[in-house]
């Protein structure tokens, strides 16, 4: 039986600042298996997103064994992991 998907605490305000700026966000979360927490829409391009809490410790923010075996095989478009609005932001604009 798989656990119920763990997000992290700024993960809503993220997709919230997100839509803000205009974009599509799907959250991915409950896909589990190291599948990115988000996937974005904005002016044409496609954008995945990896949230982390920033207000943890570093080695808290690690992308687990799943995920770094899916970002090693992803072959397709922008793959981000951020621990920010900010930074989710900066992701965005640098489409």
């Amino acid at each position: 039986m798989r656990r119920a998907a763990k997000v992290d605490n700024n993960h809503a305000a993220v997709v919230t600042a997100l839509r803000k700026c205009g974009a599509f966000v799907q959250s991915l979360a409950a896909t589990g298996s190291g599948c990115p927490d988000l996937l974005i829409g904005y002016q044409g391009k496609t954008l995945l997103i990896e949230v982390k809490d920033g207000k943890k410790a570093p080695s808290a923010q690690k992308l687990t064994t799943d995920q770094q075996d899916w970002h090693a095989n992803w072959r397709g478009g922008r793959l981000a992991v951020v621990n920010s609005i900010d930074a989710a932001i900066k992701e965005l604009n640098d489409l």
